[in-house]
Formats: C-alpha cells, sequence, structure tokens
C-alpha cells in the first residue's frame, strides 16, 4: 500500500516536474489565462479533476486485484 502510494506521488512530481522543465514559459500564460477565467469556471475544472482522478485509482485498484 505505502509503495503504491510512493509510486503515486512521484510519477505526479514526475509529469509536474517535465512541466515546468520542458515548458516555463507557458506556466506564466496558463497562470495568466487562469486568472481571468471566472471562478465557477476553475471551480469546474477543479472537480472534473478530482472526478477523473478518482475513477482512474478506482480503475487501477479494481485491475490489480
Amino acid at each position: 500500500m505505502m509503495a503504491t502510494l510512493l509510486l503515486g506521488l512521484g510519477l505526479v512530481f514526475v509529469l509536474e516536474g517535465l512541466v515546468l522543465a520542458l515548458a516555463p514559459s507557458r506556466i506564466d500564460d496558463i497562470l495568466r489565462m487562469l486568472a481571468e477565467m471566472p471562478v465557477e469556471t476553475r471551480r469546474l475544472i477543479g472537480l472534473l479533476a478530482i472526478t477523473s482522478g478518482g475513477i482512474l485509482l478506482w480503475l487501477a485498484a479494481w485491475l490489480s486485484s
């Protein structure tokens, strides 16, 4: 269980690091775009990300059993 948690956390760090390392100037553009979005849209994007992540976690757990 702990190994799987560390594996997932490490994967998140690698993906986030890739974005920052390969496209640092795009981060500024993305942050500017997010600042211009209405709060409701940002909340919806966050909720969709949480839902998608939960589904992927459930699917991974289901496939591994």
